[in-house]
């Protein structure tokens, strides 16, 4: 072994030869040592090793339910459109709200979907379906899309945890039945983790963590040791994440001026930025949310703003990863639990409505720049080409190379397919 593979850790196969992906490792790291590469000089240079890896996934959460007349479904010159104003978009004969302007740009990346139809209509119950591709049931917890992608398609040797949720640390589910190793590294915003430093060493850590263990071992003798076994696997995660130079993908300062103001200097935006870079980092599956769409009053005002929130940095994350060359191997959702009712309410608003509503797709695949389905003049109902939660999870298997038919074997000793039952929407792909 020679004094660069010592310094790197870098092996070679018996033939004598180092892997591209070895190489480029040991470069990185040997670069990072002697202080010539930057964080951001060091995820170009294994931008295309990250990519070759397989796919990722981002999560745009419209947690309420965002009205489809507001954003991507307009139904102008009909009374169920209010007073919402249109207008046209990149994709020729394509046409959104004129409350998300800077979406409308990049039309042409853009797949929407406008005949989302299910029958839940309870926050709770929605969100779950949405999230899981199964109604919620008492005998069994169903992993959330986030988890499903991490045990799947996740890289299995990142310092990183596989699955991050930004903005929501009291959403849904998580692991389910694939237990608490794939639930989301939650996160309230886009800050960097508290209590992620080692300020008295790393030495006393590690005999910190000895300590406990030993103390574990006592606990999981007396008849414990699921429990202990599952929170050992925890703190493993979390001192391989803390204790990571890649801890630095938290790290938003690091990204110039000109970059956070491209996202927006919001929450959301903040929250977009890290998910680029934590996709860019090697994490597989990050979700980051946002709250207020239930616009049971004063529906037009209140959607406006959100959508001047969450516009720009959904857009800008989209253009920002294809000029990186990530948008093909990076699959992108903007949808909530359900949409709105076509009738406004006496108080300005709209209700609950799972009958028809819409969702956006990008990357990944998907071929942008088109609509697909449709609802009568009014937005009462869906007229053509339906599409279940279980076909959109379908399509989201498709997409990031998953088979949706491998069972999973559930906490009651039988076995669940990752989905059951839907088919692909084949025309995103097309």
């Amino acid at each position: 072994m020679n004094l660069w593979q010592r310094q790197t850790g870098v092996q070679v196969n018996r033939d004598g030869v180092i892997g591209r992906r070895d190489f480029v490792r040991g470069v990185s790291a040997a670069s990072l040592a002697a202080g010539t590469l930057s964080w951001t000089d060091l995820m170009s240079v294994r931008a295309d090793d990250l990519r070759s890896r397989g796919m990722a996934c981002i999560l745009l959460f419209m947690r309420g339910g965002p009205s489809q007349f507001e954003t991507f479904s307009p139904k102008p010159g009909h009374e169920h459109g209010g007073d919402t104003k249109v207008i046209d978009t990149a994709a020729p004969g394509i046409q959104f709200a004129d409350n998300v302007p800077h979406m409308a740009k990049i039309a042409n990346e853009l797949a929407v979907i406008r005949s989302m139809t299910m029958k839940e209509g309870n926050h709770v119950r929605a969100t779950y379906l949405m999230h899981t591709g199964y109604a919620p049931t008492a005998s069994v917890k169903y992993p959330t899309l986030g988890a499903l992608v991490a045990k799947e398609i996740g890289d299995k040797t990142t310092d990183l945890p596989s699955f991050v949720r930004i903005g929501d640390r009291a959403a849904d589910g998580g692991g389910g039945m694939l237990g608490v190793e794939y639930d989301a590294f939650s996160m309230s915003n886009a800050a960097a983790p508290a209590n992620t430093n080692l300020p008295s060493g790393a030495d006393r850590y590690d005999r910190r963590l000895g300590l406990l263990s030993r103390l574990e071992s006592s606990y999981a003798a007396q008849g414990s040791s699921q429990e202990v076994a599952e929170h050992q696997k925890l703190y493993a995660k979390a001192a391989k994440m803390i204790t990571s130079a890649k801890m630095e993908a938290f790290q938003l300062e690091r990204e110039p001026d000109s970059m956070r103001d491209a996202y927006g200097r919001s929450e959301f935006g903040a929250g977009c930025l890290l998910a680029r870079r934590l996709v860019e980092a090697g994490v597989t599956f990050v979700e980051v949310s946002v709250n207020g769409w239930d616009t049971h009053d004063n529906n037009f005002e209140r959607v406006g703003k959100l959508c001047g929130q969450v516009d720009q940095p959904a857009a800008q994350l989209i253009a920002d990863l294809k000029q990186r060359g990530m948008l093909e191997k990076t699959l992108v959702v903007w949808m909530g639990e359900f949409g709105r009712t076509p009738k406004i309410n006496p108080r300005g608003g709209r209700d609950h409505f799972p009958k028809a509503f819409n969702l956006v797709m990008a990357g990944g695949g998907v071929r942008g720049g088109q609509v697909i389905g449709a609802t009568d003049p009014g937005g009462n109902e869906v007229v053509e080409r339906p599409v279940s939660a279980q076909d959109l999870f379908q399509s989201f298997c498709k997409s990031l190379a998953i088979d949706s038919a491998k069972e999973n074997m559930s906490g009651i000793g039988r076995p669940i397919k990752i989905v059951d039952g839907g088919k692909p929407v084949d025309e995103l792909f097309a």
